[in-house]
């Protein structure tokens, strides 16, 4: 199988080309910075030599935009949209002009497009679009705006031969280095590891192996199409969550920390305090209704199989920022 990765270079495309090269697939990553055999260069918002690639590819995997760690400045927040659009547009542009298209394009979407909520749990039926919620910062809704533009870009793409899957994704945890298990991991070690503003906000989540493994299920069903949600079916409320996490690295205790506390520490790692503040409770309605198994349904145990595989981590496991502008 032939497979493209736009954007590929973050951490999940780290893990997607690693796992799929592994499989014995023909990956060709498409970034602006390439640097191996099998990279291609781009802008990310125009048409080049790089479309060539996707002309008789099998799947399309488009993980472009700017990475979301970082601080929620208006230009940044403006460069996040724009990279995530431009992005799509293109490779919706690619696919159109191809004359022989992929059977599937997977473009990356995100679980922030639902609504903030500590009861009901949103699935791709019934889930709360956000952005008109009460008592959140107002720039919270421009995230989701940017989640509904994203897939937008591809919804509109004129490409009849491709089936079209958008993939709203929880925090994909990885042992990879620089990623979002590693940060928090490392917080843990420090001692700081305790709930944020009482904790009682809602972490959804995915473990990296079921990342992929869903990946492939939805390259595999020719019935799946649309909005799918890649989230584990047991999200859970920070204060737990983080308190199993102490427990896989064996941290017995863990400051916690003020909403005013998380909004200096955002500052001094140059993050954004909506990352852990917004409560993301997202089940994945459709993976479960098609059958598919979860290996890691349980945060415990998954925490668990991390820190394992981070205490183990080889070189090459190394990844980048999770995505890639």
């Amino acid at each position: 199988m032939k497979v493209v990765l736009p954007g590929g270079t973050g951490q999940v495309g780290a893990i997607l080309d690693r796992a799929l090269t592994a499989a014995g697939h023909e990956v060709t990553v498409v970034t602006r910075r390439p640097s191996r055999a099998h990279d291609i260069g781009w802008d990310g918002t125009t048409l080049g030599p790089w479309a060539e690639a996707i002309d008789g590819c099998d799947v399309v995997v488009n993980l472009a935009g700017r990475s979301v760690s970082c601080r929620y400045t208006e230009d940044n927040l403006r460069a996040m949209m724009d990279s995530r659009v431009d992005s799509a547009r293109v490779v919706g542009e690619a696919i159109a002009a191809a004359a022989r298209p992929p059977r599937v394009w997977l473009q990356m979407s995100t679980a922030t497009v639902y609504a903030h909520s500590l009861d009901a749990a949103h699935d791709e039926t019934t889930g709360v679009i956000g952005g008109s919620e009460a008592g959140v910062p107002d720039y919270w809704a421009y995230s989701v705006e940017i989640a509904e533009n994203w897939e937008r870009a591809q919804a509109e793409a004129p490409t009849p031969a491709t089936r079209k899957v958008a993939l709203r994704s929880a925090m994909v945890m990885s042992p990879d280095r620089g990623g979002v298990f590693d940060v928090l991991s490392r917080l843990v070690r420090l001692g700081l590891g305790g709930p944020v503003a009482g904790g009682a906000q809602y972490v959804s989540w995915i473990h990296d192996e079921d990342f992929v493994r869903a990946v492939e299920f939805l390259i595999d069903r020719d019935d799946m199409e649309g909005p799918v949600n890649l989230a584990s079916p047991q999200p859970l409320p920070h204060r737990d969550f983080m308190r199993a996490l102490r427990t896989a690295w064996r941290v017995p205790v863990g400051l916690p920390a003020t909403r005013w506390m998380a909004e200096l520490g955002a500052f001094a790692l140059r993050s954004d305090t909506e990352l852990l503040l917004k409560s993301r409770r997202v089940v994945p309605g459709r993976l479960d209704a098609a059958g598919f198994a979860f290996a890691h349904p349980e945060w415990g145990r998954a925490a668990l199989s991390l820190v394992e595989g981070a205490r183990h981590r080889r070189p090459g496991r190394d990844a980048g920022p999770s995505m890639e502008r």
